[in-house]
């Protein structure tokens, strides 16, 4: 029972994370606006393959993150204390709806998008899809889980989980726009955005916990 627990917490945890990092919702406004033009079986093949593309680029990050972190000699702790921040700053871009970059494309990414027939690689599968904040949480997750096979199998899960919500956001792209309005999609990104907020303190809270540094400063 307490195995199952471990394993449902993982799975919601990755879920909720991976949920306001790729932004399923909001990715899906910016397709709407990037394929007004095009036919509705080009926009199908469009975005089964952008989320084809962005799923192997996370799931590569997820299965060579540890040799990645080791290569560079980057502790657990401090990829933790990192991510924290990061997941923090996104957080904080989700509630305020400031976009800078770590989950949505900047101005010039966005000019550039608008001349390109096809944007199923660039700007659909990365940076919307998987862009730093989606990579970096896959990472921090993958490394989270510290070997155990389980875990690491629940976020894996949870990610292909998210990727579907994604692909068929896309898919429904023009009438989920419609159905939830400005007002509708802003507050599931200002809700996400405070949930994200909470998890990247806790990730923060624990690398500074687990690399010593209070322990050295309150020794004598």
């Amino acid at each position: 029972m307490a195995v199952d627990s471990a394993l449902i917490e993982a799975f919601t945890v990755a879920s909720a994370t991976f949920f306001a990092t790729i932004g399923p919702v909001d990715v899906a406004a910016m397709f709407a606006a990037l394929t007004s033009g095009l036919s509705a079986k080009k926009r199908r093949s469009t975005a089964m393959r952008g989320v084809l593309i962005a799923g192997a680029i996370l799931l590569a990050f997820a299965l060579m993150g540890e040799f990645i972190l080791t290569a560079m000699g980057i502790s657990l702790a401090a990829l933790r204390a990192a991510g924290g921040v990061l997941l923090l700053l996104i957080g904080i871009e989700l509630v305020t709806l400031k976009g800078s970059g770590a989950t949505t494309t900047t101005l010039e990414e966005d000019q550039e998008a608008e001349a390109r027939s096809d944007i199923a690689v660039f700007p659909l599968a990365t940076p919307l899809i998987a862009g730093p904040g989606a990579i970096g949480a896959v990472i921090l997750l993958m490394a989270h889980a510290d070997g155990d096979l389980l875990e690491q199998t629940a976020v894996v899960i949870s990610l292909v989980f998210v990727l579907a919500m994604t692909l068929l956001s896309l898919l429904l792209a023009s009438r989920l726009q419609n159905f939830l309005g400005v007002t509708g999609m802003h507050m599931i990104s200002r809700v996400f955005g405070v949930l994200l907020c909470a998890l990247a303190m806790q990730f923060l809270f624990d690398g500074i916990a687990q690399s010593g540094l209070l322990s050295a400063v309150a020794a004598p």
